[in-house]
């Protein structure tokens, strides 16, 4: 189980961007955390990891203070993070790179079937170079390979569908389906796309640097896309005026 505990982060240049922030974000559970943009979703997450540290409060999981660690050591206990412009890696294979994460080698059986679970052929992917001839639905679908193989207990995933068409979309959602029934560890995804808020467990939503609202998918969605596309609005005007 993962706790927040009033999470506060100023950028260098004095801005508040998160102020306050403090839920429990159960086990086993898809969770989306949405809001407009500047409301600090991708700054929770690089905190979560361990990138960035909060100015205050406390981040426990399953009960230990990690606020103090960094990225490697939060990875060591469990947490990976799943960039929104997943790394290009010149000269390393897609097997490699999979084994790397899995932290040893693997049989090409186990391999087809983690690259299949994301919709991949293996015979076409294997021993391909993970660099700039892959497009951006190929990247994200091994970078969630890499995940299934490492198995942690909390995959945070940021901004999953930027930079990817729409049928490569569809196709992330339904393996983030197949992940949420399969994999035993907390999914957290950073994202404003309504597909993805309709197959959460539970919903953040972040306006502000505060969470506006928390609760269960079923009970808030609906509550959710109102207030996510009046802040929306609100926040173009205010872009307007200030013009």
């Amino acid at each position: 189980m993962l706790k927040l505990e009033n999470i506060c982060w100023t950028a260098p240049d004095g801005k508040r961007v998160l102020n306050g922030l403090s839920d429990t974000i159960p086990d086993g559970k898809l969770v989306a955390i949405t809001g407009p943009n500047g409301s600090g979703k991708t700054t929770l997450a690089r905190l979560i990891a361990g990138i960035e540290q909060p100015s205050a409060g406390r981040i426990l999981l399953d009960g230990e203070d990690i606020t103090s660690l960094d990225v490697t050591e939060r990875a060591r206990r469990g947490i990976s993070f799943a960039f929104q412009q997943p790394v290009r890696f010149k000269g390393l294979t897609v097997r490699q790179l999979i084994e790397i994460a899995a932290g040893n080698n693997m049989k090409t059986d186990r391999l087809c079937d983690i690259l299949s679970s994301v919709g991949l052929c293996a015979n076409e992917y294997l021993n391909r170079e993970v660099n700039d001839t892959l497009s951006g639905g190929e990247i994200k679908r091994i970078e969630i390979a890499t995940v299934i193989a490492r198995h942690t207990k909390l995959t945070v995933f940021d901004e999953p569908e930027a930079g990817i068409d729409l049928w490569s979309f569809a196709n992330l959602i339904q393996v983030f389906q197949r992940l949420r029934e399969t994999l035993s560890g907390t999914l957290i995804i950073i994202s404003h796309q309504e597909r993805i808020l309709r197959i959460a467990d539970e919903i953040m939503l972040l306006d502000g640097g505060r969470i506006r609202a928390s609760g269960p998918a079923d009970e808030m969605l609906g509550n959710v896309l109102k207030a996510d596309s009046a802040m929306r609005a609100c926040h173009k005007q205010e872009a307007v005026f200030n013009e």
